[in-house]
């Protein structure tokens, strides 16, 4: 028998995943966005974040350089920045471009203070030649500012320009500049008509990777004991939500080796449930054997 090697990806942490922590629909925030890295370490076994910017409204740079520093100092350091709204870089009015575009050279700025090496951004923008000219022209001036602060620049698709694949890569390709890259994610991936086409197009050129989770075989029941509900974090089950062990089998085939962020989005806690996804998630990626 010999021995199957996986990748030797990086699991991290996506702050969306804590949500009902960080940004509670009501009542006050039970982890401060200070502690967060300590806790994805400590707590979840996570080594890295990936950071959603609602998390720093009204942030100054003295606490997003206290963030930066906690990060290192609990060894999970901030890797990524990225915006949940998209922007209107293709809009066909050239004032809403221009902010869109202040807007990401401001999240590049953000990124580059907490030490992050890649900003992620979404498109606002109808699939037409038009959009995908004005598209490729901002998103030149947006990378500029990035490769001066050695970031990569990522494009998380979305419904309209990016909705595929091919269109994202394309636009990856006619805006020629190294550092633009993909930022998929599962969840995307698994509404596709094809979710391992649409997984193995733009995995290769992507800088980062967003593995979303939301529903296991073994997640406790209402009225669970703590006990119970606790000992699923070992043993989560089988994804249910979507094929999750061929997403990961896709990644790997193609030679994806970058950062994987873990992102719960059921409704289990949510620090049980980033626990059942990382588990399940590093169960994926053991080396499994196979015949000579």
């Amino acid at each position: 028998m010999a021995t199957v090697q996986s990748c030797p990806m990086l699991l991290t942490l996506s702050s969306t995943s804590l949500d009902p922590l960080l940004r509670p629909a009501r009542g006050k925030p039970k982890l401060d966005l200070l502690d967060l890295p300590q806790y994805a370490r400590d707590t979840l076994a996570l080594n890295g974040l990936h950071l959603s910017t609602d998390l720093l409204a009204g942030a100054d740079r003295a606490r997003l350089e206290t963030l930066r520093d906690r990060a290192d100092k609990a060894a999970c350091s901030c890797l990524l920045l990225w915006e949940r709204e998209p922007l209107g870089l293709a809009d066909d009015d050239p004032d809403v471009a221009e902010a869109a575009l202040n807007r990401t050279r401001r999240i590049i700025e953000a990124a580059h203070l907490l030490g992050c090496n890649s900003a992620a951004i979404r498109l606002r923008a109808e699939d037409t030649d038009d959009a995908f000219e004005r598209a490729t022209d901002m998103l030149r001036e947006a990378v500029d500012r990035a490769e001066r602060l050695e970031l990569n620049l990522l494009i998380s698709p979305t419904e309209g320009l990016t909705a595929t694949p091919d269109r994202v890569t394309d636009l990856i390709k006619k805006t020629a500049r190294f550092r633009v890259m993909t930022y998929p994610d599962f969840g995307a991936a698994a509404s596709a008509k094809d979710p391992i086409t649409y997984l193995r197009r733009l995995t290769p050129y992507a800088g980062a990777l967003v593995a979303s989770t939301k529903k296991f075989a073994n997640e406790p029941a209402k009225g669970a004991s703590k006990e119970d509900a606790w000992e699923c974090s070992d043993n989560p089950g089988e994804h249910t939500a979507f094929d999750l062990t061929a997403m990961i089998e896709t990644i790997v085939s193609v030679g994806f080796d970058g950062p994987i962020a873990v992102d719960y989005r059921g409704s289990a806690d949510a620090t049980l449930g980033t626990l059942m996804s990382r588990s399940a998630i590093e169960a994926l990626l053991e080396p499994r054997p196979a015949e000579e």
